[in-house]
């Protein structure tokens, strides 16, 4: 249970979901943990606590991954925090599913200027202090294989972090730090609550569409991205590893 010890991660939006989850799953791997948040401070606390208790380490920190200066301080940070990085999980996006003729500019710049720019501003920021052997992984979705109606804006945005992966994964490769991608299946979270997606013909449309017949949970996803971050996936990089229970 140790296989990242000594390890440190970034997690960008760590404070609920599956960014809370990668956190406590990497924590409890032995990885030292800068749990990320945008504005919710006491659930990214309150992340902190819960693996400080289990005996891990983590601090928790604000940035915006849009911004670049908030990002650069947040890189800065965890060497200040724990004197090296190995392992950013660029996770941080939102979504919101419209029909096309229903999509706004703001509802297309909202999703784009916070899916896409985030993973680029954090891996620039990052690649020059990774350790050889160090990992980016980001979090896309199986939306960009799936092709589900009214997700065409958010589709595009997780389909170009998968792009700017394979393209990554070329760039730091030489320096033998890994770049690939993890694209979840339907999760259950509190987004997916807040959305009114679990409970909902949503639901019960992907399950029966997923071969595993349910929805995913966020200990489905944790342990890919640890797999990922470790010495095991050392001969593993710009891929696109899809987590969707089967559904294509």
């Amino acid at each position: 249970m140790n296989k990242l010890k000594n390890k440190v991660a970034i997690i960008t939006g760590a404070s609920k979901g599956i960014g809370a989850g990668i956190a406590y799953q990497l924590a409890a791997e032995g990885a030292k943990v800068i749990a990320n948040y945008a504005t919710n401070k006491t659930c990214a606390d309150s992340v902190v606590a819960d693996i400080e208790a289990a005996g891990g380490q983590a601090v928790a920190i604000e940035a915006d991954v849009t911004d670049k200066r908030e990002v650069e301080a947040l890189v800065s940070s965890a060497i200040e925090h724990f004197g090296q990085l190995d392992i950013v999980v660029n996770n941080s996006g939102i979504y919101q599913f419209a029909r096309i003729e229903e999509t706004t500019e703001a509802l297309y710049r909202k999703q784009f200027d916070i899916n896409v720019p985030g993973p680029s501003l954090v891996s620039a920021a990052a690649v020059p202090h990774l350790e050889k052997g160090g990992s980016i992984i980001n979090i896309s979705s199986f939306v960009k294989r799936v092709f589900m109606p009214e997700s065409a804006i958010y589709s595009g945005s997780k389909g170009a972090i998968d792009a700017i992966t394979g393209v990554l994964a070329r760039e730091p490769g030489p320096c033998g730090i890994s770049v690939n991608a993890v694209n979840p299946g339907l999760i259950e979270t509190e987004g997916t609550h807040a959305t009114g997606a679990i409970g909902s013909g949503f639901q019960t449309w992907n399950e029966a569409q997923t071969p595993l017949g349910r929805i995913g949970q966020v200990q489905d996803i944790a342990p890919i991205v640890s797999y990922l971050a470790s010495d095991d996936a050392g001969w593993v990089t710009g891929e696109a590893i899809i987590a969707s229970g089967g559904m294509r």
